[in-house]
């Protein structure tokens, strides 16, 4: 009995799920974001992309690590205060799903599946509406059932999302094309820094906090049943996610850095990969662009629901999961049809706030055997990296905060890891004082 009991996950099922997790991660940011990064960046690309892969792959990464090791993001919050890890974990939920996120996958698939196969002047509203009706019609159906995602999504959906996105980037082998383009902007002069900020549109660092829940339920899924055996399952499944995160984000940066050499200056990634499959492939290129847009977005708005689901009927649970799951896919159908550009510009400003706090409790997590009884050291670091965060959000808003530009580090917009550090030291002090 004792050794069914510790069965941990065999091979397979551990690719399974990381398959799963990858899926769950890689949508709509992740596939507009590197190739912009890129066709900005041209000769400095793999500089921004060391930055960006900090950010989009290392963090979330160490997120899904963090979270497991503490078991659960409420758990990790309560190190700081009670009511802080109830706000910030409700705050990353909504941003990662019918506030930001989950809209964000119907709107870029949207505009990657319909607008170029239809003629000028269609109705393009009515088009997006039906489209979005349809597309969170079928998400919510399977995420109903979140212990069998990784049947569908792990062993389906993730193997085609990659071989188109393979093919494309061996056509690109193929034919480089005029090569990269020069750099723009600020990654002439900083594009390590530029491209680890850019890494934020992803939103993968605050959905690691949030995916344990249901890769979890899909561990315990495949009959591991043992505390212990589920976390190692999500920390290992986390690494898979990671390098596969890391091998795509690397093609898709190739890609854009060619499509940017070719046709410089496009409004977005999702117009360099658009340009860049239209000289590859013609016709043909829109529709494998719309497969991989497809078939990314539908997976994360799959786990999204999922985990948004999932985490608010654990605390409200007068409303089953599937009332939680269906009111998410509502509001969220709601809100996709304002356009990818509006949500967008809403996102900027929202992750800017959230994302720094959510970096310190990562790393202060990996501190914990010595921050053990230092009580103070979690809610002053958090609370001084939550208010610059947040008045660097307000600034990026238009309100006239122009005194933040002297804080070290603001001129590359990291101006809260000064204040970050502080906090830890002051935690620190007061701690040893308290004791």
């Amino acid at each position: 009995m004792r050794s069914v009991k510790e069965r941990q996950l065999s091979g397979g099922d551990l690719l399974l799920v990381g398959f799963t997790l990858f899926s769950m991660f890689f949508g709509a940011g992740n596939l507009i974001f590197p190739p912009n990064v890129a066709a900005q960046a041209g000769t400095m690309t793999w500089p921004a992309m060391a930055g960006l892969a900090i950010s989009a792959v290392g963090l979330p990464v160490l997120g899904v690590v963090a979270v497991a090791r503490a078991g659960g993001l409420d758990v990790l919050g309560r190190r700081v205060h009670p009511l802080f890890a109830r706000v910030f974990t409700i705050v990353a939920y909504l941003a990662i799903g019918p506030c930001l996120a989950i809209p964000r996958t119907a709107t870029t698939s949207f505009e990657m599946a319909v607008p170029p196969f239809v003629g000028e002047g269609a109705p393009i509203g009515l088009y997006q509406l039906i489209y979005s009706l349809l597309f969170f019609a079928a998400a919510l159906w399977i995420a109903l059932r979140p212990e069998k995602l990784t049947d569908r999504l792990g062993k389906i959906l993730c193997p085609i999302l990659v071989a188109l996105i393979v093919i494309t980037f061996v056509g690109c082998l193929l034919n480089p094309l005029e090569g990269y383009g020069n750099p723009t902007g600020d990654y002439i002069t900083h594009p390590v820094v530029k491209g680890f900020l850019e890494g934020y549109q992803t939103m993968d660092t605050i959905a690691a906090l949030a995916f344990g829940i249901v890769i979890a339920v899909n561990i315990r899924a495949r009959g591991i049943e043992t505390p212990s055996a589920i976390v190692k399952g999500t920390v290992r499944a986390g690494g898979i996610a990671g390098i596969m995160l890391l091998a795509i984000y690397c093609m898709l940066a190739h890609i854009g850095a060619l499509s940017g050499g070719a046709i410089p200056g496009p409004a977005d990634g999702a117009e360099a990969l658009t340009n860049i499959v239209g000289l590859l492939f013609g016709r043909i290129g829109n529709i494998l662009l719309a497969g991989i847009f497809l078939i990314a977005c539908f997976n994360v708005c799959v786990g999204l629901i999922s985990s948004c689901g999932e985490y608010f009927y654990s605390i409200c649970p007068k409303l089953s999961y599937r009332g939680w799951a269906v009111l998410f896919a509502v509001v969220s159908m709601i809100i996709s049809n304002a356009g990818l550009t509006q949500i967008i510009a809403v996102s900027a400003p929202v992750l800017g706030a959230i994302y720094p706090v959510a970096i310190v409790l990562i790393a202060l997590s990996f501190f914990q055997r010595w921050l053990e009884g230092k009580r103070l050291v979690y809610p002053v670091a958090v609370l001084l990296t939550g208010v610059f965060s947040i008045l660097y959000a307000l600034k990026g808003l238009g309100l006239p905060l122009s005194v933040l530009n002297y804080m070290p580090l603001a001129s590359v917009g990291l101006g809260w890891v000064i204040p970050a550090a502080i906090g830890i030291l002051l935690g620190l002090l007061l701690s040893k004082k308290k004791t």
